[in-house]
């Protein structure tokens, strides 16, 4: 699949514009501050209807504006495919082909998209709440059904977090919440479980690629909780370590275990690199992570998905860049950069080159290696 145009009105500092993009590269230059990276971040939320910058959707909105809008034109198992976001200060809406949805989970399962930044090179030695981001983006894009889930667990967590910083505490009442968090949560537990022993063995082979040989990852599921294989000893079992650890969440006024705690193991060659990994090791491992990510929607769907590199390339090495591009033949790619070498551009398949300025695009040149 591929995007063939986005309008956008009043986002971020967009006021009105309206780009045709090329179905193989688009090169997006222009200097910093200038909007460019706000012009992927108003394609990414074509597919999730969420940012990968803020967890605010009001922040999209233009200076001193009431709403914002980006409308964009696909092309998808050759049928053009429609989308319509409009976000106002009072909630969003959402149109696919003219007609109205009514939550986000509908936008899933039609445009798939892999953003790569600066920030996702941080995946592997930051807080775990980072991997966890990286896991439950891809499997909402994956599984519809986990973004339900995932939904409606981070309620229940926050009804039962309320509940526990009460003044009067009544241990019945926490109990109710219990049961819904150990349904959701288990099913959050079995899903991504399933999700990360498919991305360690992609993975595991592209790390291998990237360093000839030399090193290969391992991922492993390091979930708060012990896993149990069968979905009802899962929940089981989670409700128990919720009783169990009931006291002591009452002390603390938080809930201490269930998914929301789950990290992602990365090891090369039985070292755990979060903590003790070379920088070259740790970006190797966040850009297998990335390619993995872009293989498996593939596996998964049937679809390659578009990628968003987002000022990324000038954070890697030659080797690395040139692993990246050559690895990126079957997907329409969008790359943001204040300036990309003669070299570089030589390796890319043709395409569009842009430039951004103060929230408009030109169109320069073509790309035409």
């Amino acid at each position: 699949m591929y995007l063939k145009k986005a309008e956008l009105r009043n986002f971020r500092n967009y006021h009105e514009e309206s780009v045709e993009f090329h179905s193989k590269v688009n090169i997006i230059t222009g200097k910093n501050a200038q909007g460019k990276t706000n012009l992927l971040e108003s394609l990414y939320i074509m597919s999730l209807g969420k940012s990968f910058r803020t967890n605010k959707d009001t922040e999209m909105i233009g200076f001193d504006q009431e709403f914002c809008r980006v409308k964009t034109t696909s092309m998808k198992e050759g049928r053009e495919l429609e989308i319509e976001i409009t976000i106002g200060k009072e909630g969003k809406s959402t149109k696919i082909n003219g007609m109205k949805t009514a939550k986000n989970i509908d936008l899933l399962e039609n445009v798939y998209m892999v953003v790569f930044s600066p920030e996702d090179l941080k995946i592997v030695k930051e807080e775990p709440e980072k991997r966890r981001k990286f896991i439950d983006r891809e499997l909402c894009q994956l599984k519809p059904i986990y973004y339900k889930n995932l939904g409606r667990y981070k309620k229940i967590l926050q009804q039962r977090n309320s509940l526990l910083k009460q003044q009067e505490i009544k241990e019945d009442m926490i109990a109710v919440w219990d049961e819904g968090l150990a349904e959701y949560g288990a099913k959050i537990i079995q899903e991504r479980n399933r999700f990360i022993e498919k991305l360690n063995k992609i993975s595991k082979e592209i790390s291998c690629r990237i360093t000839n040989g030399k090193e290969t990852l391992d991922l492993s599921y390091e979930a708060n909780i012990e896993y149990k294989s069968g979905f009802e000893e899962q929940k089981e079992h989670l409700k128990r370590m919720l009783s169990k650890n009931l006291k002591s969440d009452i002390l603390r006024r938080s809930t201490s275990v269930g998914p929301h705690k789950d990290d992602l193991k990365i090891c090369a060659e039985g070292i755990d690199i979060r903590h003790f990994g070379s920088q070259g090791q740790q970006r190797t491992a966040a850009l297998s992570l990335k390619l993995a990510e872009i293989r498996l929607i593939k596996e998964e769907t049937g679809v390659s998905p578009i990628l968003l590199l987002d000022d990324v390339l000038s954070e890697l090495d030659g080797e690395r860049q040139n692993f990246l591009i050559n690895s990126l033949e079957e997907v329409q790619l969008f790359i943001t950069t204040t300036e990309l070498s003669d070299e570089v551009k030589k390796q890319l398949p043709e395409g569009d080159i842009f430039f951004v300025e103060n929230g408009h695009v030109k169109n320069l040149e073509k790309n035409t290696n």
